[in-house]
């Protein structure tokens, strides 16, 4: 049963789910046609709006895009290596192999949502090296599923973006939020705690609800080598810009030079978890642990292959945002989800339309772009809560992101 409808899934997604770049023009022109018609702007009126509006996400696209390649950086240090191969080494059983993935999974997420992700899939690859009959695509799966748990975490792009001075959202909400009334709160705290326990329990039992592994996967060895040196004649001789690349020092200096910024932060009393705080520690923690500065750069590149998706689609969803304020059509949608709402239930909506766009904004600032003069507008229509109104569009965004393909 259980396999019979994973499979159906699998290939309704594969037939009909284009690229999310399209689902991104899709939803444009969807917003256009609507304004168009909900609103009196005219054709040109729209489309100045949109252009206007295209490049003024470019700072926090850029925040963003840092945020994971800090993440991806750091989960590819030597340190976190050796850590997951130790990992993969101790595990007995199939089943055993499923639970700790999903563990790893859902805790690295929480720290940051890339260093879960790429920490995890390292781990998927070196257990199929020890135990090559374990069931890989449920380990995958565990790998994505802790993804579930990022906004409740220290990456949360919607409660770093509304803790961040400065931020887009700022002048709707009338204030900055602080993260000891969104991560650090109890229902934010009771909520990722309980998905932290449920996940790996949940992907334990279906590991062996599955049965055993038949197919045997062989993993090929690919990307950086974090142990070994490249084969070089033995009368080579290092020049002085090759030295500096492959010295552990010069990373170990500028790594700790940042973290130390950091500390100088703490010791005034002015540091704070932000967007742009988060980034820059990510960054250096990342180039003080890895090897050396070559590898650090080589592991740039790689993660920088998958930010791509991020650069191009952020500027899209602000050209929408542009459109959603200026015909005033963000006013209308929140007007008409305002009659059917009350105080106590407008969070709870907001977290299910947050889910239904994620369908189609797969990033969650680009859904907050969208989202926040909507969700603002409407909650202060209906007396609702704001801080929790912009935790239920951060767990509407995370819940549906198990079954978008974009990552």
């Amino acid at each position: 049963m259980l396999k019979s409808i994973s499979a159906f899934f699998d290939k309704l997604m594969i037939r009909y789910t284009p690229d999310t770049f399209i689902l991104a023009l899709f939803l444009t022109a969807i917003t256009l046609i609507s304004a168009l018609a909900l609103t009196d702007a005219t054709v040109i009126d729209l489309f100045v709006y949109w252009g206007d509006g295209f490049w003024t996400l470019m700072p926090h696209t850029m925040l963003m895009a840092m945020l994971f390649l800090g993440g991806y950086i750091l989960a590819t240090t030597p340190v976190v290596a050796r850590m997951l191969q130790r990992i993969a080494k101790k595990i007995k059983s199939p089943h055993q192999a499923v639970f700790i993935v999903s563990l790893v999974s859902s805790t690295g997420c929480l720290i940051n949502w890339g260093f879960g992700l790429v920490a995890a899939s390292f781990l998927c690859r070196e257990i199929i090296k020890v135990m090559p009959k374990a069931n890989f695509r449920l380990m995958v799966a565990s790998a994505y599923g802790g993804f579930l748990l990022f906004h409740g975490g220290l990456s949360g792009s919607i409660p770093l973006i509304i803790a961040t001075k400065g931020n887009f959202s700022e002048p709707m909400i009338g204030r900055l939020i602080p993260l000891t009334e969104t991560l650090l709160s109890p229902l934010n705290i009771f909520l990722s705690g309980t998905l932290l326990i449920l996940m790996p329990l949940v992907n334990w039992y279906l590991s062996r609800a599955e049965g055993p592994q038949n197919k045997v996967y062989k993993v090929v060895d690919a990307g950086i080598n974090f142990d070994e040196e490249e084969d070089v004649p033995e009368d080579y001789q290092k020049g002085p810009a090759e030295k500096l690349e492959t010295s552990r020092m010069v990373g170990r200096v500028a790594g700790a030079a940042g973290l130390f910024y950091i500390l100088l932060k703490m010791y005034k009393g002015e540091f704070s978890i932000e967007l742009k705080t988060v980034c820059f520690m990510l960054i250096f923690m990342a180039l003080f642990l890895q090897k050396n500065i070559r590898i650090f750069l080589a592991t740039v590149n790689e993660g920088a292959k998958r930010v791509g998706p991020i650069l191009i689609q952020f500027p899209f969803y602000a050209g929408i945002t542009g459109i959603l304020k200026g015909s005033h059509l963000a006013t209308i949608i929140s007007q008409f989800f305002a009659n059917f709402s009350t105080a106590e239930t407008f969070p709870l909506i907001s977290m299910y339309v947050a889910g239904l766009l994620t369908l189609f904004v797969p990033s969650a600032g680009g859904l907050w772009a969208l989202e926040a003069q909507i969700v603002i507008d409407a909650a202060k229509a209906v007396g609702a809560d704001t801080t929790k109104t912009c935790m239920a569009v951060a767990w509407g965004d995370a819940w549906t992101h198990m079954i978008q393909p974009f990552w």
